[in-house]
């Protein structure tokens, strides 16, 4: 009888231990849970952290992020009717650099802190920065940096190019020589990447392309302008660029159908991949020229990272921003899609360690980016682009000249200015 007493009771002491335990582990994955904090981060995919990445990050901070991969034209739409309706579309999304006077009008950013020490590593930051807030991060580069074809140069005896006139006398010597029929390569459809190169160009050669009230500093416009059109009148440029994407025109350098150009950063890897050039071993990655020597700054194209002033998870998206745009998550990001860092002392590791193939100037060229716009992008840049794209385009068409291409630009903005 007390052997039966002494085995029920174990029984029942093991059937309570047995239930306590699941239920103390039962609370323990709970609070687990209850302290994981999860946030929505909305991003093109070719800025997709890995997933060992994520897990990585979750395993540091607790925070767990759900990736929406959105195609880059559709996220600035969805941001926008998302927030129209008081709502965040993700508590992270993609800011480029041409949204931000827009995204800062309509209050869809929150601020940002960083310690200057990170600021100093980001040149491109400037372009994030309006009055005085910091509203995005950039995590993808692409200055603008100079290409010439050393081989067709040594073939005309012509050296690297130091101002844009010595652009012009080398693509003559060159068209001349019947060496190339259209040396020289710059986007002149009726598009967003026709706008950033008449920008770039006017910011390399004479450093101010809009004054301090927005407007366009007609000027210096009107050079850029002039200097487009005597490219075109003189045929050194290929009439198909007309209609002919940016990227695509950009292309032709690959192809030996032109000797200089000035692109994006993403044609020094290009230009070595033999699926994609034929010019290999024949270009120089240099600093661009400017009016009277080597241009002393140069304009970024950045992508970058910004939290919704709508998210309802604030702390942990900026943790996640923070990490994300981090000199280690950078390092990975260039191992995994070569995206090029935009901390400056990332970019000097990787190019100090070989990493990327003929390099050049590409140290040189990015500690001189700087932002074109005095008072930060402004909120109606896609209309301002429109006009200076569509400008430009019949200007090179030859519909219009260079006098009347400026006094569009010039008027539009100053309509613009007036909303």
């Amino acid at each position: 009888m007390k052997r039966k007493i002494l085995t029920t009771t174990l029984l029942a002491l093991a059937g309570i231990s047995f239930f306590t335990g699941c239920s103390k582990e039962s609370s323990e994955k709970a609070l687990e849970k209850e302290k994981t904090t999860e946030i929505s981060f909305m991003i093109p995919d070719w800025g997709v952290p890995s997933q060992a990445m994520l897990d990585e990050f979750q395993n540091e901070s607790g925070i767990k992020v759900n990736i929406e991969t959105v195609s880059w034209d559709d996220i600035r739409n969805k941001i926008a009717i998302a927030a129209n309706g008081k709502k965040a579309a993700a508590d992270v999304f993609e800011v480029d650099w041409s949204w931000v006077g827009e995204f800062d009008s309509a209050n869809w950013l929150e601020p940002l802190n960083l310690t200057q020490e990170d600021m100093n590593d980001i040149p491109s930051l400037s372009t994030f920065i309006v009055n005085g807030k910091t509203l995005a991060v950039p995590y993808a580069n692409d200055f603008r940096i100079a290409y010439y074809n050393k081989d067709l140069y040594k073939s005309a005896n012509l050296e690297e190019p130091q101002t844009w006139d010595d652009v012009t006398k080398n693509m003559e010597t060159l068209k001349e020589n019947n060496i190339l029929k259209y040396p020289y390569t710059f986007p002149l459809n009726a598009n967003e990447g026709t706008t950033t190169s008449f920008i770039w160009l006017t910011y390399l050669r004479d450093g101010k392309v809009f004054n301090d009230d927005n407007t366009i500093n007609k000027e210096n416009a009107l050079k850029t302008l002039n200097f487009i059109n005597n490219m075109v009148k003189k045929e050194l440029i290929n009439p198909a660029n007309l209609t002919m994407s940016a990227i695509d025109t950009y292309r032709e350098l690959l192809s030996k159908d032109a000797a200089f150009m000035v692109g994006p950063t993403s044609f020094i890897a290009r230009a070595t991949d033999p699926n994609q050039s034929k010019v290999i071993g024949e270009i120089d990655v240099i600093l661009p020229p400017g009016e009277n020597g080597k241009t002393t700054q140069t304009m970024a194209l950045t992508e970058a990272v910004g939290v919704s002033s709508l998210s309802e998870n604030k702390e942990a998206a900026k943790k996640f921003v923070e990490w994300y745009t981090s000199k280690k998550t950078q390092r990975a990001f260039f191992k995994e899609i070569s995206a090029i860092p935009t901390r400056t002392s990332v970019l000097n590791e990787v190019i100090d360690a070989g990493e990327i193939k003929n390099p050049g100037a590409m140290k040189e060229v990015s500690l001189l980016v700087k932002s074109p716009f005095p008072n930060g992008v402004p909120a109606y840049y896609a209309e301002m682009s429109n006009a200076i794209y569509n400008a430009v385009n019949k200007m090179a068409s030859g519909n219009i000249t260079p006098e009347v291409a400026v006094e569009e630009i010039d008027s539009k903005i100053k309509d613009l200015l007036k909303k």
